[in-house]
């Protein structure tokens, strides 16, 4: 049976998600990263793994972990070559996890978001299922053929953005805007906010990855 990771990392975390998300999973291996690890503390959720250069998390929550628990603790200096969450992901991997989960990668810094972002292309090329989440949006790379069906569908709306490099023969069916053997580039925004508009969605192209986001509006 694969493992799932929960990666609870430093942005704007949602008690409930996060409740649920820990709850759906037998055994997971729960990492916290830097602030994040200030939420789990503080709502006594035990991670599996506490990471990062810890600048924004005050020294008694360091010394609980190091001290008083037995997680395993994974310091860094803070001029390092990698983000927090960039560390997570890649320890989830070394630890064999097939799946993970990345929450608190959303926020009010875009440019956070962005590297979130780009950091999923290290699962999604060592074969690993890598979503961030949060309320509004879920957030994966696609590398071909892909299926969303409406009865399962995360929210009213879908986009897809080339992920670094044009994407060739994309097409989508089944959808409000269908499209068949266009080339989708980085610089346009023709795929935005897209609906299911059959029983399923169909997107499939021939080469490239493709940044895939199922959104909702705020409730």
């Amino acid at each position: 049976m694969s493992r799932r990771a929960v990666i609870i990392s430093g942005g704007i975390l949602y008690e409930e998600l996060i409740e649920k998300t820990i709850g759906e999973c037998e055994d997971p291996c729960i990492i916290g990263v830097d602030k994040g690890v200030e939420f789990l503390y503080r709502h006594r959720i035990q991670p599996s793994y506490i990471v990062g250069d810890f600048d924004s998390l005050s020294q008694e929550i360091v010394d609980y972990y190091k001290n008083e628990t037995h997680v395993s603790v994974r310091e860094y200096n803070p001029v390092k070559d990698a983000s927090d969450t960039e560390i997570a992901v890649r320890l989830a991997i070394t630890l064999g996890c097939h799946e993970m989960v990345i929450l608190g990668a959303t926020g009010s810094r875009i440019d956070h978001l962005w590297a979130n972002i780009q950091t999923l292309t290290i699962p999604f090329k060592a074969g690993v299922e890598a979503v961030i989440l949060d309320p509004q949006n879920k957030i994966r790379l696609i590398g071909g053929e892909t299926h969303l069906r409406k009865e399962e569908a995360f929210g009213d709306y879908f986009s897809v953005f080339p992920l670094g490099e044009p994407v060739f023969g994309f097409s989508i069916r089944g959808a409000k805007y269908p499209l068949t053997e266009h080339t989708l580039t980085p610089y346009d925004s023709l795929c935005v906010s897209n609906q299911i508009e059959e029983d399923e969605v169909v997107i499939d192209f021939v080469s490239g990855i493709v940044i895939l986001m199922e959104t909702r509006d705020g409730r």
